[in-house]
């Protein structure tokens, strides 16, 4: 090892680490890069290949550290950016656990911010890796926001298939951007001029991936308090907007002032006066809204200011929106119910939560590691005879290819009853668009036969039409072949 320039594999070792440290930890080509420096490491994007490569990764960096600061100085420009990251990304692992184990108290505490024991050590170090005070600070911060980004959308968004692993690699990019060198540099305190709009069905789980969002954001450390600014547990705040009358949105969204109208008996802060800078603000079922309010919102994300009802206060937003709807915008906006300048104002990034029916598609496995999953949420630990219980009654009590209207949130339900009862039996298929989606997506995974496809085709007409005759003319087939399918599709 020269101290005056990296040998050339030394160069491409931390130049392939390099893009692993700033890229997503979800994307698909993560595995890939971490084979390239551990070619016997697992092929999965999750912490075993970051333990498995950070234990690589140290005894490359540490001649650099053991020379001294001087070592380092003696490096071309390019080359001392990268053993410095390579030092932090060691740095960082290396407090993995620790930070860990203070999102996991603090999530279960909340209230005010803990005290970090360990914070001044870790500034310590990167101290001594020739960063700067301040930035040693600030990338402390950054350690506790990576590593919750992680935590929230690991845990919050389980699941094997393709689609999910886009929508974590979605998220991440919503929380870092594609580009997280541009993210450290520029835009880390600047990421609520960024809305994000999440589109997907009831029960897919919209709210969880908005608070993976909002509980994601940058904190910055107060090294003389030895805490951060901010409690990342209370600086995720939701609101359903379904849930309130016209005449009490505004007030729960601005909050109003004493008297400001009958009932008002003193002051009300309401949720964009209560969200913090540090945190994001999830409007859920953002499609109810009225013309009035949708403007009065588009305001306050333009100027990021905001009045309370009988107020004359003007007060600033500094957090982030993100907002969701199960509703079809596009027919939404056609029908004048969804203006364009407020979508367009919401829509920085627009992310898709898939439907569970589109997830069992992609992956066999997927119900099977949904059903352990929640076993092990209602019951406290994995129990495989539970599994397979649950598993059994389902196949027994839905019909093949069920479509799940209710996602995710029908499966914990019927995973509870079954545990109640032994069963679980569907509700009457909802005739429309679930039904016709399913099907179309059965269908585009080209795992339908021919006969299959007719039946269940059939018997979607059917439930529509009521009659075999109704059937048969829409499908040009004499009404005893329309019957055959509709009965195929019943009993499989």
């Amino acid at each position: 090892m020269s101290k005056n320039r990296l040998s050339p594999s030394d160069r491409e070792f931390f130049v392939t680490l390099r893009a692993i440290v700033f890229g997503n930890p979800f994307s698909a080509e993560r595995a890939k890069k971490v084979a390239r420096l551990v070619p016997n490491a697992p092929l999965d994007y999750l912490d075993t290949n970051r333990e498995v490569l950070a234990r690589v990764v140290g005894p490359r960096v540490e001649p650099w550290l053991r020379e001294g600061a001087q070592a380092l100085q003696k490096l071309p420009t390019e080359d001392r950016g990268l053993v410095e990251l390579a030092f932090l990304y060691v740095c960082y692992h290396r407090y993995v656990p620790l930070i860990d184990a203070l999102i996991e108290r603090q999530a279960m505490q909340g209230g005010a911010s803990l005290t970090v024991d360990f914070a001044d050590e870790a500034i310590g170090e990167l101290l001594r890796s020739l960063v700067a005070e301040e930035r040693a600070v600030r990338i402390f911060g950054f350690f506790f926001q990576l590593r919750r980004a992680f935590y929230f959308i690991y845990r919050s968004l389980a699941g094997e298939c393709e689609s999910m692993r886009r929508l974590r690699e979605a998220l991440w990019n919503n929380v870092f951007t594609h580009d997280m060198r541009e993210y450290e540099a520029v835009l880390w305190h600047r990421m609520e001029d960024f809305s994000t709009l999440l589109l997907g069905e009831t029960g897919t789980g919209k709210g969880s991936a908005a608070a993976a969002i909002g509980r994601s954001g940058f904190i910055s450390y107060l090294p003389g308090e030895r805490k951060f600014t901010a409690n990342f547990a209370e600086s995720f705040i939701a609101i359903n907007l379904s849930q309130f009358p016209e005449t009490l949105i505004e007030s729960e969204l601005f909050g109003h002032r004493k008297g400001a109208f009958t009932g008002a008996i003193d002051h009300h802060a309401g949720v964009f006066e209560r969200c913090s800078g540090h945190g994001a603000l999830f409007l859920d079922e953002i499609g109810e809204v009225s013309i009035p309010v949708q403007i009065k919102l588009l305001q306050v994300l333009q100027e990021r200011i905001f009045t309370p009802l009988g107020g004359h206060e003007r007060k600033r937003f500094s957090g982030r929106v993100i907002a969701a709807t199960n509703q079809p915008l596009g027919r939404l906006r056609r029908d004048g119910r969804f203006r364009d300048d407020f979508f367009y104002r919401l829509c920085s990034d627009v992310i898709e939560v898939p439907t569970l029916r589109q997830r069992i598609v992609e992956s066999a496995d997927e119900l099977e590691l949904l059903v352990r999953l929640l076993i092990g949420r209602i019951t406290g630990a994995p129990d495989s005879a539970l599994v397979t219980k649950v598993l059994e009654a389902l196949a027994v009590g839905l019909p093949r290819n069920y479509a799940w209207p209710g996602n995710v949130r029908e499966l914990e339900q019927a995973v509870r009853r079954i545990l109640l009862t032994g069963g679980y039996a569907s509700e009457p298929v909802p005739v429309g668009a679930d039904e016709g989606t399913a099907l179309a997506e059965t269908l585009r995974a080209g795992e339908l036969a021919a006969s299959e496809l007719l039946a269940r085709y059939c018997a979607m007409l059917y439930r529509r039409l009521g009659t075999y005759v109704e059937v048969a003319k829409r499908t040009g087939l004499d009404p005893r072949t329309t019957r055959k399918y509709i009965e195929d599709a019943k009993s499989g």
